[in-house]
């Protein structure tokens, strides 16, 4: 197996980030604009790191496919964004958020990038402050905090239920500021197709204009993948509609590493699905546990009754007695296969899919009562709006129901210490890469990843790259960014003419997702992944068969442009199940049955996989490369939440 290296800096745990930050090149102040970069994706990740670059004296082309920057996913993190300050006195330090984090995530992340995210937690909010970011307060000024899963001391930084919104905004307004000053040139409503690769380094990127379905090509010294997750691979999913894989499918297959795929999380406070026809899932807020208490019939025949006709001694607070020592502040891994197990038992409520009832209920009767409807709505007053407007019931009076659902991603680009992937120049920040999470991320931790890579490491690794690199001139009429234009207008001709169109890409989306779901999803077994892993390969050959692309590519035409995020979405799922097929053993959010506790708990196999799974894109098949995690400060035991 071909080695890469991580680049991890060694020494004390605590001094590594301060040591390898001096130890990185610098670039003066007056040089900084004879650099070029290229940033794709606007969320917290991409729009932080834009407004730092721009600041910092660089210049800065960023692109996104919605019509502004503002409309980025980040906004759906709704419950808060994780910082070590201990403000509540309550036992909270930069080693107990790194500790949680580094168990949260099943211990299958490298401990040196956890640590310097929760180092850097606290400069976020400080960050975050100084923009007019509006945190609750306490009634004194101070910065009011709450709890979240898979920890018990309370950390989470919040705006009511608006918390990525309002960050996104911080960010934004950074943004736009260094956009006036003419230091980022933004483009909206252009998706990326393709990376540009030459002498082995990226040097650009090539676009397509969303409304006039204008294929251009735009070079620089190195480019910032910012794009997000890929949930929407299961097409049920709490993602936006528009979010996809194709910007990291792209980098893998020119060269860049994909690691762990099947990392994917299933997050448990999500209003349950009602029917078939549904295009997508709506997330209730992690938060939302804080408060709420989750329980379920303990007898099936009151599943259909209304919830507040059954009496408290006839509900099983299901997760308070599993687990009593967290109880519903639970990691979402452990919660949402609980919630599964409870519908499976025939114990579910609210509306039956495939004879099966979805559900269990989120109840806010006691918190209610202990703290007065008006502050219930002060702190999640939108939320509960929210609910009411989609489901049409009002959770001030009747229970939520709440169901688990694809959320998260914690596999992606692989990246080094310096969040660099495996092709030199191509960066990978936020969610589009691997390195924080593990195989389970704790909530209110995908806020400050993202603002930690964009606001306070990425500027400083990105410099050093361009520092100590050297870069001749490219035009847009070089060989390699011609062949990178004709790549895509050729995948486009693809596309458009099929041999036998027939299926719409919303038909192969919910093949694709239902396969990934059933196989993929909460649980796993050998079996399903080695059938699921035969479909998709059909499924692939069906949709180059098959595919209908109505209009005309030379303009504004959204089914063009699903029907290539499905194509990708279709390659990346079958990564996905050889990617769970191949790790035999529990861990976090992969499930397999066969490596289960009786408890219903993960079950780790340490000795031999205790690794990144890094996958090479190869015509013949996926190529693996581990990267060994070793632990030297915290040892990796049994994740005990009782």
């Amino acid at each position: 197996m071909q080695k890469f290296n991580p680049n991890v800096p060694t020494g004390p745990l605590e001094g590594r980030w301060e040591k390898h930050k001096f130890d990185l090149a610098l670039i003066a102040p007056q040089n900084r604009k004879k650099y070029n970069i290229i940033v794709i994706g606007t969320g917290l990740a991409g729009a932080s790191l834009c407004a730092t670059l721009g600041e910092a004296g660089y210049n800065v082309q960023s692109f996104c496919y919605n019509d502004s920057p503002r409309r980025a996913h980040s906004i759906a993190a709704q419950g808060g964004v994780n910082a070590s300050k201990n403000y509540q006195n309550d036992g909270d330090s930069t080693w107990r958020l790194f500790y949680d984090t580094i168990k949260g995530g099943d211990f299958r992340a490298r401990e040196s990038n956890i640590y310097r995210l929760a180092q850097l937690s606290c400069n976020i909010i400080d960050q975050a402050v100084s923009q007019g970011v509006p945190f609750a307060r306490e009634y004194s000024g101070y910065l009011a905090n709450r709890s979240f899963g898979g920890t018990q001391v309370s950390r989470t930084f919040y705006a009511r239920g608006q918390t990525g919104q309002q960050l996104l905004l911080g960010a934004y307004s950074s943004m736009s500021k260094e956009i006036a000053s003419g230091k980022v040139k933004h483009t909206s409503r252009s998706e990326m197709l393709e990376i540009i690769i030459i002498d082995g380094k990226a040097r650009g990127v090539v676009v397509r204009d969303l409304i006039t379905g204008e294929i251009s090509s735009h070079v620089s010294d190195c480019v910032v993948m910012c794009t997000g997750g890929y949930s929407n691979a299961y097409f049920l999913s709490t993602n936006a509609k528009g979010c996809n894989t194709s910007a990291t499918w792209r980098a893998h297959k020119n060269g860049a590493y994909f690691a762990n795929p099947s990392f994917t999380q299933i997050h448990p406070t999500c209003v349950p699905p009602t029917g078939d026809s549904q295009s997508k899932l709506t997330l209730m807020s992690e938060s939302l546990r804080n408060d709420g208490r989750i329980w379920a019939p303990k007898n099936i025949e009151d599943c259909d009754k209304n919830p507040n006709e059954i009496l408290d001694e006839n509900r099983d607070y299901f997760l308070e007695r599993m687990y009593p020592a967290f109880a519903n502040l639970v990691p979402r891994d452990i919660a949402s296969r609980a919630l599964k197990g409870i519908c499976d038992e025939g114990r579910g409520i609210g509306s039956i899919i495939n004879d099966q009832r979805l559900g269990v209920y989120l109840d806010f009767s006691s918190v209610i009562e202990k703290m007065g409807i008006d502050k219930v709505k002060e702190k999640y007053g939108n939320l509960f709006d929210m609910y009411k407007s989609i489901t049409g019931e009002n959770p001030y009076e009747v229970p939520m129901k709440i169901y688990p659902a694809p959320h998260y991603t914690m596999g992606g680009l692989w990246v080094d210490y310096n969040l660099m992937t495996t092709i030199d120049g191509l960066f990978a920040c936020g969610e589009a890469n691997f390195s924080d999470h593990g195989a389970n991320r704790l909530g209110a931790s995908a806020l400050m990843q993202g603002l930690a890579d964009g606001y306070f490491i990425a500027p400083q690794t990105v410099a050093n790259y361009l520092a100590r690199g050297t870069f001749e001139k490219v035009s847009n009429d070089h060989p390699e960014v011609i062949a990178s234009i004709d790549v895509v207008k050729s995948r486009i001709d693809k596309l458009m003419n099929a041999p036998m169109p027939e299926h719409s890409p919303d038909y192969f989306h919910r093949k694709v997702g239902g396969i990934l779901w059933a196989a993929c999803g909460m649980a796993r077994d050998k079996k399903a992944l080695e059938e699921a892993v035969k479909s998709i390969e059909k499924l692939k050959s069906d949709f180059w068969k098959s595919i209908k692309v109505t209009g005309s590519d030379t303009d504004f035409n959204q089914t063009l442009e699903k029907a290539g995020r499905v194509a990708d979405f279709i390659e990346l799922g079958h990564l996905m199940c050889v990617d769970a097929l191949d790790r035999e053993e529990s861990c976090g959010a992969h499930a397999r049955l066969e490596y289960l506790a009786e408890s219903g708990d993960a079950m780790r196999d340490d000795e031999n996989y205790g690794y990144v799974a890094a996958w090479e894109f190869n015509e013949n098949g996926p190529k693996l490369h581990k990267e060994e995690l070793n632990y030297e400060f915290i040892k990796p035991t049994y994740r005990d939440y009782k």
